[in-house]
């Protein structure tokens, strides 16, 4: 982050403390959450602002978010800005694993750099040609193929958990239920 913008951001509020694990010290959450272990609150130092850590210190609006993401969801869409091959933003869902994930310990399916939609993961993220990813706190991004929707949610005050919370389940089930006709527990989007 430019010292230019240090002004421009939200110190994170830290979520309450998780319950201790049971993690094997050895096994992959442990070294993932260890290796070097940070707390939310180093967030909002200005060592961690300047540093780039690459998937854990991005500054950024949930618009930035969506307007980043909206490159995937709008992929063809005629008068828009070409950065990506057409239908490029499909291998997104190329689906690379499926099954328990060794460090968060939730069913996710992988595809290229998003989760995949799946009600065993995500209930209220709907089926189709959806990708997504969430933040410790509760971020979240949802690209939607099929209806060339981008949905981002940020927030500073943290809640527990690794993927979702409730106000970011809240928040995208809102927002398809304002541009869709899909309701949260429906197995197929409307249109």
């Amino acid at each position: 982050m430019a010292p230019a913008d240090l002004a421009r951001v939200a110190d994170v509020i830290a979520p309450p403390p998780a319950a201790p694990g049971n993690l094997d010290a050895d096994g992959p959450a442990a070294r993932t959450f260890t290796g070097p272990a940070f707390t939310a609150d180093d967030a909002n130092t200005a060592a961690w602002r300047a540093a780039e850590i690459g998937a854990a210190n991005g500054h950024t609006t949930a618009h930035g978010v969506a307007t980043m993401l909206s490159a995937l969801s709008r992929d063809g869409v005629a008068g828009t800005s070409r950065l990506l091959r057409p239908g490029a933003s499909a291998r997104i869902l190329d689906e690379q694993t499926n099954g328990t994930d060794l460090v968060n310990g939730l069913h996710v399916r992988w595809g290229l750099g998003f989760a995949i939609a799946d009600p065993r993961t995500l209930p209220w993220i709907p089926t189709g040609r959806v990708a997504y990813w969430g933040g410790w706190g509760g971020s979240m991004a949802v690209v939607d193929l099929d209806r060339r929707l981008t949905i981002a949610y940020v927030m500073n005050r943290m809640a527990p958990g690794i993927l979702g919370a409730d106000r970011s389940r809240d928040y995208v089930s809102a927002a398809y239920a304002a541009t869709t006709r899909w309701t949260p527990g429906a197995s197929r989007p409307g249109r």
